[in-house]
């Protein structure tokens, strides 16, 4: 996968994981590529190393958006504002 690809691919599932995450997300057009990126990437190694699905399968999409809500829920418990 190229690097074109997988900003594109990482701006899609974080877009798509802020969309389904109740709250109010303020972050940027970096901010959530970069969070659909570590998303994507825990989702792939996390469910190859499982054995959960095969590298390149559709379901890889759906636990990529899975994947970047936990980052993203993280994200909000490390930057929670006080």
């Amino acid at each position: 996968m190229g690097i074109i690809t997988t900003i594109i691919v990482g701006f899609i599932v974080g877009l798509l994981a802020r969309a389904v995450m109740p709250g109010n997300q303020a972050m940027g057009l970096i901010m959530t590529t970069l969070l659909g990126i570590a998303g994507s990437l825990l989702a792939s190694y996390g469910g190859a190393a499982l054995g959960l699905y095969p590298a390149g399968s559709p379901v890889g999409w759906i636990a990529s958006i899975i994947g970047a809500i936990v980052v993203l829920f993280v994200y909000g418990l490390v930057t929670k504002k006080r």
